[in-house]
């Protein structure tokens, strides 16, 4: 159900540490349509789309005001897991990491699955992210045993892995995301490390920005991240339950949410999505809804 909030809530938030003002908050805990449990990630297409998955593996399509748009699949199994990522490739259509099928789904807007894409025996780890770039490589983000980055062509095949278990730069402790820069770099979310790092399309290392805990230009889990349409990157902190914004050298702008249960709070929220109006629509995973708004100017 959609909530449009009064005054009166909005003067309650206002008393939180950060306040808080959602344009929309809709979506609650169930297993029919338009319902959640646990969602985990989202994406929006080229059309406006936004895909959210949730922890029945369920893949569903709304509008980027809440309404569903009446379509919605799942997974052909998940008793070994639930996919924890979504993208969209070069032609619009939906990427599913299958996280525990070492997989990545791609499937077209109607839940029709066009094609998989396991590496050809590139052996993925648990993956986590995918991302496509404007010549058909794949960049596919693994955690578990293999904490690396993966780019593949656009036929699937192998073209190099970097990275490994570690904290130093250019090692990494459980990628949860990537997101491409304006600048064509890959920027990512070194989530159990605390921090962003920033390569070329090659792997290489270009820098590392952020630090464990909660002052601005801290990360505490960032699991999501995404550029606004003026270069300003956009982090969701698990750990914080928040979102921040920040340059793209990790320069903290602003921060929105504070745990919790009402609107603008968070309850170990899991990813985000930002459209082309830069309305940011925050996965707020324990809470089982989404909650939408913006960074003031």
């Amino acid at each position: 159900m959609r909530h449009y909030f009064s005054i009166l809530i909005l003067l309650i938030a206002g008393c939180s540490k950060n306040p808080a003002k959602p344009e929309l908050v809709w979506g609650s805990f169930g297993v029919t349509d338009g319902h959640f449990t646990v969602p985990r990630a989202a994406a929006i297409d080229p059309q406006g789309r936004l895909f959210i998955v949730d922890m029945q593996a369920k893949i569903q399509e709304f509008d980027l005001d809440g309404n569903h748009l009446g379509v919605s699949w799942h997974t052909p199994d998940y008793r070994n897991g639930r996919p924890s990522g979504l993208g969209i490739d070069r032609d619009g259509n939906v990427i599913v990491c299958d996280s525990h099928y070492h997989c990545i789904r791609i499937y077209d807007a109607t839940g029709k699955e066009l094609r998989v894409i396991d590496g050809n025996g590139a052996n993925f780890g648990y993956v986590s992210d995918a991302l496509q770039d404007e010549d058909g490589n794949f960049y596919i983000s693994e955690f578990g045993d293999l904490d690396r980055i993966s780019k593949l062509n656009a036929d699937g095949n192998l073209l190099k892995h970097w990275g490994k278990t570690g904290i130093e730069d250019g090692e990494f402790n459980r990628v949860r995301a990537m997101a491409f820069g304006p600048d064509k770099l890959i920027y990512v979310a070194d989530s159990c490390n605390h921090r962003i790092q920033v390569f070329d399309r090659e792997g290489k290392w270009i820098r590392t920005f952020g630090t464990l805990g909660s002052e601005p230009g801290e990360f505490n889990y960032p699991f999501d991240l995404a550029f606004d349409s003026k270069g300003k990157l956009i982090v969701l902190e698990r750990g914080n339950h928040r979102v921040q914004k920040l340059t793209a050298e990790g320069i903290s702008i602003a921060t929105w949410g504070v745990p919790g249960r009402q609107p603008g709070e968070l309850n170990d929220p899991w990813a985000l999505a930002v459209d082309s109006k830069d309305r940011i629509h925050v996965i707020d995973t324990k809470n089982h809804r989404v909650q939408r708004f913006r960074f003031a100017e």
